[in-house]
C-alpha cells in the first residue's frame, strides 16, 4: 500500500511579504533560500515552508496552528526574539512550549520534543478514552 511519508512543505498567505520574511527569518531563524515579487521559499531544518502574498487572510478561529521544533536549550532565546509577537494560548501540555502570532495571525507554537516524550507522558498519566496503537 502507499502511504504518505511526511509533510513536503507548508505554505501561508501572507499580506505584507516583506513584513514576512522579517519575521520568519529575523525572528524564527528560517533560511531564506528563494524570493520573487508574490513569495518566498525559507528552510527549517527540514521543514520548506512558503510565503505566498494575498490581499486577504483568514484565520482560523480554533486551535489548529503549526508548531516548529527548538531545542531545550535554545527555548528560551528563541521565545525571547520573538519579541512582541502576540501570544494566543498559554501551554497546558507537556514540555516547554509557546504559542504565539505571526505578522498576519497564523497561528505558531515552538516547542521543546517530539511525539515520543507526548506519549510517554500520556501513558504515565492516561485521560480516560486514550488509546495507544503501537
Amino acid at each position: 500500500m502507499t502511504r504518505v511519508s511526511g509533510v513536503n512543505h507548508v505554505t501561508l498567505s501572507v499580506t505584507d511579504l516583506d513584513r514576512s520574511v522579517a519575521f520568519y527569518r529575523d525572528r524564527l531563524g528560517a533560511r531564506l533560500r528563494c524570493l520573487w515579487p508574490r513569495g518566498a521559499y525559507f528552510e527549517l531544518e527540514q521543514l520548506w515552508l512558503c510565503l505566498e502574498a494575498a490581499d486577504h487572510v483568514s484565520v482560523r478561529g480554533d486551535d489548529s496552528h503549526i508548531a516548529f521544533s527548538v531545542g531545550a536549550q535554545d527555548f528560551d532565546a528563541a521565545v525571547d526574539r520573538l519579541g512582541d509577537a502576540p501570544v494566543w494560548k498559554e501551554n497546558r501540555s507537556e514540555g516547554r512550549s509557546h504559542y504565539f502570532r505571526d505578522p498576519d495571525g497564523h497561528k505558531l507554537e515552538l516547542h521543546v520534543g517530539g511525539i515520543a516524550d507526548r506519549l510517554a507522558h500520556y501513558r504515565q498519566r492516561t485521560p480516560e478514552g486514550m488509546r495507544f496503537f503501537d
